[in-house]
């Protein structure tokens, strides 16, 4: 895992724009709450105030996850693995994906092609059903498959694959 610095003249200034940022919408946050003009907002107990503060931070921490997420989305979108994303973000692969479970779009089924026994078929992935389709051309010029039976490739595989030996040519 990669761990990015700043240096603290960085989080300083970090810091002071995040703060920038927060007191207009503290200030909005506890106006509504409070009702009272934008004035008296802070003539309150101390404890009040504070968590004023806090409920804005809460909305601020909601709104830098919904960024970082599409931030996410976006390198997954240009190629970047879930391992990658974990580098970057200081955690493993698995926790990238847990954190992110849709940045990475998983790449689709290509099609695969056996030659066995003289013939030949063609594997591919049924997206309506999840499942899997196999066409098949034997040795001996029978043709056969299955629309979307088997659930995975491996099965759809074993299935041509035995259509084939038993229309092979002797």
């Amino acid at each position: 895992m990669t761990t990015v610095e700043i240096t603290p003249e960085e989080r300083a200034a970090l810091a002071k724009a995040l703060l920038d940022a927060l007191d207009p919408l503290a200030a909005a946050v506890r106006a509504r709450a409070t009702g009272l003009p934008a004035e008296r907002i802070w003539n309150a107990e101390p404890v009040e105030v504070a968590l004023s503060v806090l409920s804005a931070w809460k909305l601020v921490d909601a709104e830098v996850k919904l960024l970082t997420a599409g931030a996410a989305a976006t390198a997954g979108s240009y190629g970047a693995s879930y391992e990658q994303l974990g580098a970057a973000w200081g955690i493993t692969r698995q926790g990238a994906r847990k954190k992110w479970p849709e940045a990475v779009s998983r790449p689709a089924a290509r099609p695969g092609l056996l030659e066995l026994f003289g013939g030949t078929a063609e594997l591919a992935e049924d997206e309506a059903s999840g499942g899997w389709r196999w066409t098949a051309t034997g040795a001996d010029g029978a043709t056969g498959g299955a629309a979307a039976g088997p659930r995975t490739r491996e099965e759809a595989a074993a299935h041509a694959g035995a259509f084939l030996a038993a229309h092979r040519q002797d």
